[in-house]
């Protein structure tokens, strides 16, 4: 089963979480509203510290080579430590992508 969590009114389940990498306080100290606006964020340890790093999906039009999810798995490849510990948090847009699109119509019908 995997982990649900809320911060700062985002809902996030952590699909991936290697090595028992998910901290709850961990993430919220290091949480920023820089991180708002991505699909995913990658959390992995760095010298017994934790790193976030955001991802679209691949159809969002602000993705870019480097932080497409589908990119993922080179990035820990090639800017993570071998083996660290990690984990995959995935943003739920269900209730955000609902109100927004029910926003644009109502803006339409006016």
């Amino acid at each position: 089963m995997n982990k649900h969590v809320e911060i700062d009114n985002l809902k996030y389940e952590i699909i991936k979480d290697y090595r028992d990498a998910f901290d709850l306080e961990e993430f919220k100290n290091r949480f920023t509203d820089y991180f708002y606006e991505y699909d995913y964020i990658v959390g992995d340890f760095a010298y017994g510290k934790l790193r976030l790093k955001g991802f679209y999906e691949d159809k969002n039009p602000k993705a870019s080579k480097i932080n497409k999810y589908s990119s993922l798995d080179k990035y820990i490849k090639e800017n993570c430590a071998y083996g660290c510990k990690y984990f995959v948090a995935k943003k739920n847009n269900s209730w955000y992508n609902f109100y927004s699109k029910r926003s644009i119509l109502i803006w339409l019908i006016n």
